[in-house]
């Protein structure tokens, strides 16, 4: 089974409008309301490519019980942690000539709430596929993905973990099957600015030896580049299309390339599906439909 773990979940309140006039009455164009995190984004594209997992995390209060039904709804199956305090978050994603988010804090997470997190992922077993994706909210303890990894990793767990700078750093130690950084992010880790597919490779190969199985690098526009637990490079050209919303492509691609490994086996199909989900969603107001994937793949 797969697992995301979102510490973390939203509602992102997405207005359009043609301009955004701060001090001013703004009008909007259109407006709706999304499910919001970044494993949840991971969950539900990987509904739309065929695979059940399983949304864990912590919701609160009315918005929390918005998030479980939206995900009920998808056909996610969700294991929220419900807190007795608080509100899960609201998001507001501003699209007008230029996006502009506000985001919200989230309720306070207790450490007695963790543990139960902790009791419930002590549950996977060898084969299990477990996702850790973005920041920690302020009250959990900072090294909180490393002990999660400290308790799976010796179990066969595989586990993917898409955070930035020290974030990531200290999980490798436990050999994580996947990390995933963009080119900018894996560039702060090393303190410099990437310009070519050999500096990519020679800072990926870095991260391996710390312990990384597999490190994806996702370069917008530029395209993906793996360095597979082989010690392969697998490069991949951007799919053409208007980017219409920068909101989830990357969690896109990390179920993408989940999928595509556990369906083949293979990680340059793997890389293949991961860039045309997360260019899918990059071209869509939303996250990516399986049509809208299939579409780019035909191509």
């Amino acid at each position: 089974m797969i697992y995301t773990v979102t510490f973390n979940p939203a509602l992102d309140y997405v207005v359009r409008l043609s301009d955004l006039v701060p001090g001013d009455v703004n009008r909007t164009d259109s407006e709706d309301i999304q499910l919001g995190g970044k494993g949840i984004n991971v969950s539900c594209v990987l509904g739309q490519l065929g695979f059940k997992s399983v949304a864990l995390g912590f919701v609160a209060g009315f918005t929390g019980e918005a998030v479980e039904a939206g995900l009920a709804r998808r056909g996610v199956n969700a294991d929220f942690i419900r807190l007795s305090e608080g509100l899960t978050r609201i998001n507001v994603k501003i699209k007008a000539s230029a996006e502009t988010e506000i985001n919200g804090q989230g309720p306070h997470i207790p450490a007695q709430a963790l543990e139960e997190l902790f009791h419930k992922l002590e549950h996977l077993t060898a084969g299990d596929v477990l996702v850790l994706a973005g920041s920690i909210p302020s009250s959990l303890p900072s090294d909180v993905y490393q002990r999660i990894l400290e308790k799976l990793a010796p179990k066969g767990v595989l586990c993917a973990v898409d955070a930035t700078g020290e974030l990531l750093v200290k999980v490798l130690p436990y050999k994580p099957f996947l990390i995933k950084p963009n080119n900018h992010e894996l560039g702060e880790i090393f303190g410099r600015t990437l310009h070519t597919d050999a500096e990519i490779v020679e800072c990926a190969r870095l991260l391996q030896q710390k312990g990384a199985r597999n490190v994806l690098v996702s370069m917008a526009g530029d395209g993906a580049l793996l360095l597979d637990e082989g010690g392969s490079v697998h490069r991949l050209e951007a799919f053409k299309g208007k980017v219409e919303n920068s909101v989830g492509a990357g969690d896109s691609m990390v179920a993408g390339f989940i999928a595509g490994w556990l369906e083949k086996g293979d990680y340059a199909w793997a890389l293949r599906l991961g860039s045309a989900c997360g260019s899918a969603t990059a071209f869509s107001d939303t996250l990516a439909t399986r049509a809208e994937i299939d579409a780019l793949l035909r191509r």
